[in-house]
C-alpha cells in the first residue's frame, strides 16, 4: 500500500530537471547558513572541494573565467547530486534492512505482507525465464541449470571478480577513448597527460 501511495512521488522525483531542481536548491540552501552552523561549513568544504578541482583542471588545460564560472557550477552540482545519491543508497540499505529484520521477526505482524510481496516480485522476474525454457527440459533440470544450482551458490561470480571486472573494462573503455581522441582529434589526450 505505502508504494502504492507513493508511486507518483517516486516518479516525479526521477524525472531529471526535478532531481536538478532540488541540487541547485540545496546549493543554495546550504550557501545561505551561517557560517559557523553545520550547513555552513558542509557549505565551505563543498566550496573548498570545488575550487581544489578546478584548480587542479586549470593546471592540466589552459582555463579563463568563462570556463572557471562554469567548471564551478558543474562541479558543485555534481558533487551535491553525487552525495545525494551516495545518501539515498545507504538509505534504501537501510530501509532493506528493516524490512528484512521485521519480516524475518515478524515485527507488526506483517512478515505475510512482506512475503507475498517478495514472491509477486520473484515471480515477475521469473516469467521472463521460463518463457524461453523448451518444452523437453523439465523445469526442475532447468532449474537447476540456469536459476539456483544445486550446491546452493549463487549462480553470478562473487563481488571481488565482478569488481574486478567492472574496473578493468571501464579502464579499457578509458584507454580507448583516450586513443581515439589522440590519434583522430585535434586534442592530444596523451601528450597532456603524460607530457
Amino acid at each position: 500500500m505505502i508504494k502504492l501511495i507513493s508511486a507518483p512521488i517516486r516518479g516525479l522525483i526521477r524525472f531529471p530537471l526535478v532531481q536538478f531542481a532540488i541540487v541547485v536548491g540545496l546549493i543554495l540552501w546550504l550557501q545561505a547558513a551561517d557560517d559557523k552552523s553545520i550547513l555552513g561549513q558542509i557549505f565551505s568544504g563543498l566550496d573548498r572541494l570545488v575550487e581544489a578541482t578546478v584548480e587542479t583542471i586549470s593546471a592540466i588545460l589552459t582555463v579563463k573565467s568563462f570556463t572557471r564560472s562554469w567548471l564551478t557550477f558543474g562541479f558543485m552540482i555534481a558533487y551535491v547530486y553525487l552525495a545525494g545519491l551516495v545518501i539515498l543508497g545507504l538509505v534504501r540499505l537501510l530501509v532493506v534492512a528493516a524490512v528484512d529484520f521485521t519480516g524475518r521477526h515478524n515485527l507488526f505482524y506483517l512478515r505475510n505482507a512482506i512475503a507475498r510481496e517478495r514472491g509477486i516480485g520473484a515471480y515477475r522476474a521469473w516469467v521472463p525465464f521460463e518463457r524461453i525454457r523448451p518444452p523437453e527440459i523439465a523445469q526442475r533440470d532447468w532449474e537447476q541449470a540456469f536459476a539456483w544450482p544445486a550446491n546452493n551458490k549463487p549462480p553470478y561470480p562473487p563481488l571481488g571478480h565482478r569488481l574486478l571486472r567492472g574496473i578493468f573494462l571501464y579502464a579499457a573503455v578509458v584507454v580507448i577513448v583516450a586513443l581515439l581522441l589522440q590519434f583522430f582529434t585535434p586534442f592530444p589526450i596523451l601528450t597532456w597527460i603524460f607530457g
